[in-house]
């Protein structure tokens, strides 16, 4: 019966590393007193990182709240600077354009994803290790009581601007997950399957997301993703 790759026995069950646990926030230079978390070895952000994040969150939240109101074309970046309570100098440091304003927040959980399956147990079949660092990965608040962020990504699905920056984010996504895979398979970074095992999760993981947004979040997501993941069986 065709299922899905396992990786090679390590008899210590040691996790199988090969991203870093820091946050891919760029924290725009060195953190201060209090917010050097990150370098020192612990996998947590830096103060600045968490303020980036928070901020960017912000706006993406100003921006979606925007958008489902008045309609992207209606909708300038001074009005979601404003919105956002930041200046338009501040927003143009976190955004290129108002099509970028949802993409940090966008790409900030699967790269969470990537970063806990690297942290996962190397015996651990792929799906169960995937599983749960999803799960991890969309743990508090945001993701319990997700009025906020089932707007964000309904605003994703459904404006075509928007969703191409999803779709890019998706395949980076994709790009980083390789090497994570390829490391617990035994598999080459080049090898067909391992691109192929990498698109099929980042897509059932996107797809879950999507699903759970547009029935208004009120199954659990880690039980929308299982359902997801379920479904997923790759050849031998």
């Amino acid at each position: 019966m065709a299922h899905w790759p396992r990786e090679p026995h390590d008899p210590g069950g040691a996790a199988v590393s090969t991203v870093s646990t820091a946050s891919t926030a760029d924290t725009g230079g060195t953190a201060g007193a209090g917010g050097t978390a990150g370098a020192a070895g612990t996998g947590r952000p830096s103060l600045t990182q968490r303020r980036r994040e928070a901020t960017s969150y912000e706006i993406a939240e100003a921006a979606a709240a925007l958008f489902s109101e008045r309609g992207f074309e209606a909708t300038t970046v001074d009005d979601i600077a404003r919105a956002a309570g930041i200046s338009l100098r501040t927003f143009y440091r976190y955004c290129p354009a108002k099509e970028d304003a949802m993409t940090p927040v966008l790409t900030a959980g699967v790269a969470t994803l990537v970063e806990e399956l690297a942290l996962r147990p190397a015996s651990e079949p792929v799906t169960e290790a995937v599983q749960a660092a999803f799960t991890t990965a969309t743990a508090g608040a945001r993701y319990e009581e997700p009025g906020q962020t089932v707007r964000l990504i309904q605003v994703m699905s459904r404006v075509p601007e928007i969703r191409l920056r999803w779709l890019a984010a998706a395949r980076a996504m994709q790009d980083r997950l390789v090497p994570v895979l390829a490391a617990r398979t035994g598999r080459p970074e080049s090898a067909l399957e391992t691109r192929v095992l990498a698109a099929c999760l980042i897509d059932a993981v996107t797809v879950a997301l999507e699903h759970w947004a547009a029935e208004g979040g009120h199954e659990p997501l880690p039980a929308v993703s299982a359902r997801a993941l379920a479904l997923l069986r790759l050849a031998q």
